[in-house]
């Protein structure tokens, strides 16, 4: 990997205001420029916009297994440092967050070894973090 750059996503919120708050408060993310209907956000250091798009048909998550445990999908979230995953995931705890699959060890001795959760925005929207001891293994096979 060489000079990796800030990504760009927009996810659908039905309810801004609410997620407006989940992202500044409980994932601490700077916020940005807005407007009625967008909030812009630095996810640690990338640019994340949640969209206002009316609640419609409850849709169910799919999930796919993975290491013993049901994987969300569609979901999105950040590599990061292994410290910061440790302390981020402590002070996710702490604000109670609910996780999908809590912070565990995946692929425990194995190529591509790694901390991992899974947790769900006010909007439904399934994020995952992780880290690597050693990001050499980020695209192992």
């Amino acid at each position: 990997m060489t000079n990796v750059t800030p990504f760009h996503i927009a996810i659908p919120v039905h309810n801004l205001a609410e997620c407006r708050t989940f992202y500044r408060d409980i994932l601490n993310c700077e916020e940005g420029r807005s407007s009625d209907h967008w909030v812009d956000f630095n996810l640690f250091g990338h640019q994340l916009v949640i969209h206002y798009k009316p609640k419609s048909k409850t849709e169910e998550l799919h999930h796919n297994p993975v290491d013993g445990h049901d994987v969300p999908v569609p979901h999105y979230g950040v590599v990061l440092p292994w410290e910061v995953f440790e302390s981020f995931s402590k002070e996710l705890k702490a604000k109670n967050v609910k996780f999908v699959i809590e912070p565990y060890i995946r692929f425990k001795g194995q190529v591509g070894e790694q901390a991992t959760m899974f947790f769900l925005d006010p909007a439904g929207n399934a994020l995952e973090f992780k880290a690597f001891k050693d990001i050499g293994q980020l695209f192992a096979k």
